[in-house]
């Protein structure tokens, strides 16, 4: 499972899933570039894993219509969540997410891909959803995003095998990271419950399993899909959702 002498670019690699994978690359002797808007904190991981840090806000995706990555390894893992009736929506917030979550992965994979291309090699790691094979209420923008986040990356699938670019999703349940525990408030809110509620009844009523994916976890998964032994594994979704996407 070694991927030494290998780069990787981490999106949101400062903080939740980001930070596990970066931290699971680092350890197989992968060289990381931690890529976050959060500088103080992606330079602190780069610097405790010996990467490097790129201070960036990817919602600012005009600045990554000329990027070039020299990256064998790209992870797609930025993102940002809001909680509202589709009617009550903020339009501009729906553009949002679809900037960061589905503009700017097509942006740095456009980016990466002639590097990876010229070195027949490549693997693109998607951080999908299980909302990206399923919907629940009130996530319109998101749920949105990451199916298209899913289409995306089965259209580079196709176009990278005969480069050696492998491109898979990985579709998690609800994972401990700063991101869903933000939600708990917006989540109460909307459904018109307790906060102590939520987990059981929203996050966690439809997994089989009954507690949260841990980020390293999620990061397990993504090593193995960037291995050499994953070489025929492309084009696919990789549940890990506690059996919710079973029902």
């Amino acid at each position: 499972m070694t991927l030494a002498g290998k780069s990787a670019l981490v999106t949101g690699g400062a903080s939740g899933i980001g930070e596990a994978c970066a931290r699971m690359l680092a350890a197989r002797g992968v060289h990381v570039t931690v890529a976050d808007v959060d500088d103080v904190a992606a330079k602190s991981l780069a610097d405790e894993i010996d990467g490097n840090a790129w201070a960036v806000d990817l919602l600012d995706t005009d600045q990554l219509t000329t990027l070039a990555l020299e990256a064998d390894i790209l992870v797609n893992s930025a993102g940002i969540q809001r909680v509202s009736p589709v009617e009550d929506f903020d339009v501009e917030d729906f553009r949002r997410i679809q900037r960061l979550m589905v503009e700017a992965p097509f942006l740095l994979i456009r980016a990466a891909l002639p590097y990876m291309y010229r070195n027949g090699f490549g693997r693109i790691l998607n951080i999908s959803s299980v909302h990206g094979l399923r919907a629940s209420p009130f996530k319109s923008a998101y749920v949105a995003a990451k199916h298209g986040l899913e289409g995306l990356s089965k259209v580079v699938a196709l176009e990278g095998a005969s480069h050696g670019v492998t491109s898979n999703c990985v579709n998690p349940g609800y994972v401990l990271t700063p991101l869903v525990q933000s939600q708990i408030a917006d989540q109460a809110k909307v459904h018109g419950i307790s906060e102590s509620d939520v987990v059981e009844k929203v996050m966690l009523t439809e997994s089989a399993i009954k507690r949260m994916v841990e980020p390293s976890e999620v990061a397990s998964l993504v090593g193995w899909l960037a291995s050499v032994d994953a070489a025929m594994v492309t084009g696919a979704s990789y549940t890990m959702d506690g059996g919710w996407s079973a029902r």
